[in-house]
């Protein structure tokens, strides 16, 4: 999607800071952190005109407001088609190369089932003399060579190369740290068939353990500023009422994890996000279990969850006074 970025004249500075709190208030309820109107219709329901404007005016707003379209791109394949296709034409109408336009197109996967990314001139690009596009799909990497590289195709003389390695996410971090918790177990052993946790916070058999916008959390799929504050003032808020109570451990029952789980796996399958061969489903790294990572239930109604979890006296966790054994 194009970035549009530009600076903010006076006046627009002005109002957003003169309206920040309530900004905030709506970002905080909002779907996914941001404050981005979603139109309520389907995009079946309306005529291809108007289905072309909407779409044509949320591409002159540029980022990732596109997806508010309609309300169901991210639920309904036909749906999802419509935008893709535009997409698509806007791609062939920059792109001067028709080949090199079809190698860029996405046709593999739903729109917005993975990261969207937002761009400045990254299509006109390719219209440059001096690059070339080369698809390793077609055509894989072999080997890193003293002048540069070669493909399964060419060997390519460069003066530099800039690693793009992908990242281990929503657990690589948490395995990396080698947590361990009730006589010894590792979080690594636990989730070696993916990640089990309650709101994403929490893991059955780890007292004590906060996790940060962890994996059955809208982390991801969110504005993360917004999803870290509100697990930082969750956690803060229950770390306060531990010490009120003069309690010394908190950990997730199993009971409430296995549900949260299935709650998270429900949510996920509602949506197009399973049908990209993404990271969000750990399909970057080789060997990771194939289990949709953040929870796609929204930011709003995940932040009311936890207030209600909070509210009756930490549902779904054992709350004790007893000493924390490992």
């Amino acid at each position: 999607m194009p970035a549009q970025n530009c600076p903010l004249d006076p006046g627009t500075e002005r109002w957003v800071k003169e309206h920040y709190t309530e900004r905030r208030r709506t970002v905080r309820e909002s779907t996914a952190g941001f404050i981005t109107p979603v139109n309520e219709q389907s995009a079946l329901d309306v005529s291809s005109e108007e289905r072309q404007r909407e779409y044509e005016t949320r591409w002159a707003d540029g980022g990732f407001g596109f997806m508010g379209s309609f309300s169901d791109l991210g639920t309904n394949t036909e749906a999802n088609n419509t935008a893709a296709e535009f997409i698509r034409d806007k791609i062939r109408a920059v792109v001067s190369n028709p080949t090199i336009a079809e190698t860029l197109m996405p046709t593999d996967h739903p729109v917005g089932a993975k990261r969207i990314c937002v761009d400045t001139d990254y299509y006109t690009t390719f219209n440059r003399d001096n690059v070339i596009l080369v698809d390793i799909r077609k055509a894989p990497i072999e080997e890193i060579t003293p002048k540069g590289l070669r493909s399964r195709a060419a060997a390519y003389t460069l003066d530099s190369i800039v690693f793009a390695t992908g990242f281990d996410a929503m657990t690589g971090a948490l395995f990396h740290i080698d947590i361990r918790g009730r006589g010894g177990s590792a979080l690594r052993a636990k989730w070696a068939a993916g990640p089990r946790t309650y709101l994403g916070l929490a893991t059955a058999g780890f007292p004590n353990l906060f996790i940060i916008t962890g994996p059955g959390s809208p982390s991801v799929l969110s504005n993360m500023i917004v999803s870290i504050e509100q697990h930082v003032e969750w956690t803060a808020d229950c770390i306060a009422y531990l010490l009120g109570q003069q309690l010394t451990g908190i950990e997730a029952t199993v009971e409430a994890e296995n549900t949260w789980v299935e709650h998270v796996n429900e949510q996920a399958s509602s949506t197009l996000y399973p049908l990209a061969n993404s990271w969000y489903l750990g399909a970057n790294i080789p060997g990771k279990p194939s289990v949709f990572l953040p929870y796609a239930g929204g930011v709003g109604t995940y932040r009311q969850k936890c207030v209600a979890v909070a509210e009756k006296g930490y549902e779904g966790f054992r709350l004790y006074r007893e000493k924390c054994t490992g």
